[in-house]
């Protein structure tokens, strides 16, 4: 955990909302984690806990295997805000009472006040909210009353007359519930009493002063890509630590065209103590004949780690290995919901060896991508590099679906060049979160110069998003896509057909493997 004055601990009972939780948290200067719901809360230094906020959830509290919290929990002096399925789980704990719906009520409903309660202090008398329920509460838990309602639920929001506890039976966190972000500032700064000092330049502080006291003299590798995460990873290491980290750029044979060279030259100017390798023959070895995109990351992680290793035994005396891990790189690779399962294991997070004779370092795991690219503009670095589409740690081997091949690796590289070449000549790549090919493992019947051909097939993805949390498919101007399209057939040798993704996250995921 950060070692930060004030803390809003978010309890995850696996919506799909809780990330946004923590976003809309974020966007006031608190900072705030998220925690399972089956979290040992005892861990967590108290005197900087501010509040918790229980997040939604699927599960319905009528099944007897549905998430809980102990009854002990709600004994807290600490301010309390359930949401949806959250605010349910407090009723039930308290000894209110539950029904089963027979519909679930999902989307827009109009909230009517009934009750000017802190929580809901200054917001209209009606407003707009989103719903997502099963469960509703038929009877109060003793001390609480009802401070607004719906058409259809009697009891939409509840607070209780002598604790800091709160109910939501709608999410505030999301934009279709139109006064959601002042309810939260209500809570955050009128109950919990936060003071929203945590900013970017206070993270850098913080940061620079906790790996000085975690590291001292110690010597540090960096695994560092080129991407905008790695870099600033490296940035801030070098201020806490100076000449005593080494930055390993390795060529793992599944770099973008150029990609190698460029950001050796680019790393290099900025002072880094950079140590590039080519390993590319090594990795592409290994990834021999496999298909599995979990087996690739796996490889491709715990072959990393070798190398970084056997660098680190090279320079001598080294003890930590530093990575440019997110926090939508932990939630996604960990499972914030007990029983739920793992979306993707990501190359800094799930790719690595179950035992590494180097200790982690990841001053990043906490922030999102935009925090992230915020303070790389703080420290220093130009805004065309900031704003860098992300690239995955395994590189194009999960973007050719199927074996990874020199040949096929070849093709998706040209291909990729074109539409990154393309979308910045006509003024679309700073508008898109992620852009790049997939190299699919079909192929299709063409006709090219009156011949029939049966080549590859490439899929193009461009998404925009704040977070990558959530992500929308990117409206590229039908031309701009025609013109990709058209020099793709045309120029790389194998393909004869290119599709357009249009699919957003949720349901899909950004990267296809």
């Amino acid at each position: 955990m950060a070692n930060v004055d004030e803390l809003i601990l978010i309890i995850d009972f696996g919506s799909q909302y809780t990330q946004l939780i923590a976003r809309r948290v974020r966007e006031q200067n608190v900072y705030c984690e998220i925690v399972p719901c089956t979290a040992d809360l005892s861990s967590y230094d108290s005197n900087r806990i501010k509040g918790y906020i229980l997040s939604g959830g699927p599960a319905s509290l009528k099944e007897p295997d549905s998430p809980r919290l102990d009854r002990s929990f709600f004994n807290t002096d600490k301010p309390v805000l359930g949401i949806c399925y959250g605010m349910q789980l407090m009723a039930d704990a308290l000894n209110g009472e539950l029904v089963r719906s027979e519909n679930r009520e999902y989307g827009r409903s109009l909230m009517i006040v009934n009750a000017d309660r802190s929580i809901l202090h200054g917001i209209a008398k009606e407003s707009r909210v989103w719903m997502s329920h099963g469960d509703s509460i038929s009877r109060l838990p003793e001390s609480f009353v009802t401070i607004a309602s719906t058409a259809s639920l009697p009891i939409a929001a509840i607070a209780s007359q002598n604790k800091k506890m709160y109910g939501l039976q709608f999410h505030p966190e999301v934009h279709h519930t139109v006064e959601g972000t002042k309810i939260l500032r209500n809570f955050l700064f009128n109950i919990c009493g936060c003071a929203g000092s945590w900013t970017t330049e206070s993270f850098i502080d913080i940061t620079i002063r906790d790996l000085r006291e975690k590291l001292n003299d110690k010597k540090v590798v960096l695994a560092i890509s080129g991407g905008v995460d790695s870099t600033v990873c490296g940035l801030l290491l070098k201020r806490a630590i100076g000449e005593n980290l080494y930055a390993i750029f390795v060529d793992n044979g599944v770099l973008r065209k150029n990609e190698f060279a460029d950001v050796t030259a680019m790393l290099s100017s900025l002072g880094l103590n950079l140590r590039p390798i080519d390993a590319s023959e090594r990795f592409l070895e290994r990834l021999q004949g496999v298909e599995d995109p979990e087996r690739k990351r796996k490889i491709i992680g715990n072959l990393f780690i070798d190398i970084f290793e056997e660098e680190a035994r090279k320079i001598g005396g080294i003890e930590f290995l530093a990575q440019g891990t997110l926090y939508p790189d932990v939630i996604e690779s960990v499972s914030f919901k007990g029983p739920s399962a793992t979306i993707k294991s990501h190359h800094n997070v799930g790719g690595l060896k179950n035992r590494m004779e180097l200790k982690l370092v990841e001053p990043l795991r906490e922030l999102f991508k935009d925090e992230v690219r915020e303070l790389g503009e703080l420290l220093g670095l130009d805004h065309r590099f900031v704003g860098r589409h992300p690239f995955p740690g395994p590189g194009l081997a999960v973007r050719v679906i199927g074996e990874v091949t020199r040949e096929r690796l070849d093709v998706l590289r040209e291909a990729d060049a074109i539409f990154i070449e393309e979308l910045r000549r006509h003024d679309q790549y700073d508008k898109i979160w992620q852009a790049f090919a997939v190299l699919l493992p079909v192929k299709s019947v063409g006709v090219m110069g009156d011949e029939r051909t049966y080549e590859n097939v490439i899929a193009l993805r461009a998404v925009t998003s704040t977070d990558a949390m959530t992500a929308d498919w990117a409206e590229i101007p039908h031309d701009v896509l025609a013109l990709v399209s058209n020099r793709i057939i045309n120029e790389v040798k194998g393909v004869n057909r290119v599709t357009y993704d249009i699919s957003s996250k949720p349901p899909a995921t950004i990267e296809w493997e």
